[in-house]
């Protein structure tokens, strides 16, 4: 695990730019709604690919990670009118099809760390986060 000296939106952002040219939006993602918390679906064109290139920053952080961890980590407060706000998931769909293209251009794969299984990151996900990283300013 490495720490980036880089503003990480910018890392994300960086990030991002190279995996539209590895990863592929499904048809349905236009649409779809990244959370039961959520209102309405994502503003930004690319948010698929933010969403990878956040997502692969989060598996190279927690190491050994699952769909139920990453939905954890992607989720928010549900408003629910009068009542108080609860905690919700986020997307299982969104985060199971992005960690299994991430899974098919070869940044993540499935591992088992003592009693811990699910995804980590290769070393060709490692490099794509280094040169996001160099892209603007330093490591």
């Amino acid at each position: 695990m490495m720490r980036y000296d880089v503003p990480q939106n910018e890392l994300v952002k960086n990030l991002s730019l190279k995996l539209k040219q590895e990863l592929k939006m499904p048809s349905w993602a236009m649409f779809v709604k990244t959370g039961v918390h959520k209102e309405r679906p994502p503003a930004q064109e690319d948010w698929w690919y933010m969403r990878a290139a956040s997502m692969l920053k989060k598996v190279n952080h927690l190491g050994p990670v699952g769909v139920a961890k990453l939905r954890r980590k992607y989720g928010g407060k549900k408003n629910r009118g009068v009542e108080p706000e609860k905690f919700a998931k986020g997307s299982g769909k969104v985060t199971r099809t992005l960690l299994q293209q991430l899974e098919q251009a070869q940044l993540v794969k499935n591992n088992q760390k003592g009693v811990h299984k699910g995804r980590i990151i290769t070393q060709k996900g490692v490099s794509y986060l280094e040169e996001a990283a160099k892209a603007k300013g330093g490591a």
